[in-house]
């Protein structure tokens, strides 16, 4: 049987598998002054993944595989659109680890709020390399 925490951490693991391949896509798109930034990303959003399969598996859930494919919410077609759809992942991740935080405790709320932090400032340096504003929202994660 599953907790209301372990449910909120199987949506936050689906939603890093989401953020890891709309990076992929995203990438293509970028330039050299960018792909840095996303290589950094996909790869904190891998780490992250690894880290909720083994704390699921280790909890007794079985951890959702990625999707084959993900639809993205608009045509990712130059390094506009792909550094607005980083920030938009950033945000939608953000916003699971921030749903993570209340049926959670101890050393797993850290680990969802570490997630929060990590997703709302990097969504906020995607929109400032993008020259997009608002940064960010007064309440990261918050719809």
């Amino acid at each position: 049987m599953t907790t209301p925490a372990d449910e909120r951490l199987v949506a936050a693991l689906q939603a890093e598998h989401a953020a890891i391949y709309a990076y992929g896509v995203a990438g293509a798109k970028l330039d050299s002054g960018t792909i840095g930034l996303a290589r950094a990303a996909d790869a904190a959003h891998r780490t992250r993944r690894d880290a909720l399969v083994v704390r699921l598996s280790g909890a007794g859930v079985n951890p959702p595989p990625a999707a084959p494919a993900y639809t993205m919410p608009f045509p990712v077609t130059d390094r506009a659109s792909a550094l607005k759809l980083l920030a938009l992942v950033e945000d939608r991740t953000a916003a699971q680890w921030r749903l993570a935080l209340a049926p959670t405790a101890g050393e797993v709320r850290k680990l969802a709020l570490d997630a929060l932090v990590d997703c709302a400032t990097r969504g906020a340096g995607l929109r400032q390399v993008a020259g997009t504003t608002p940064l960010t929202s007064p309440f990261p994660g918050k719809a």
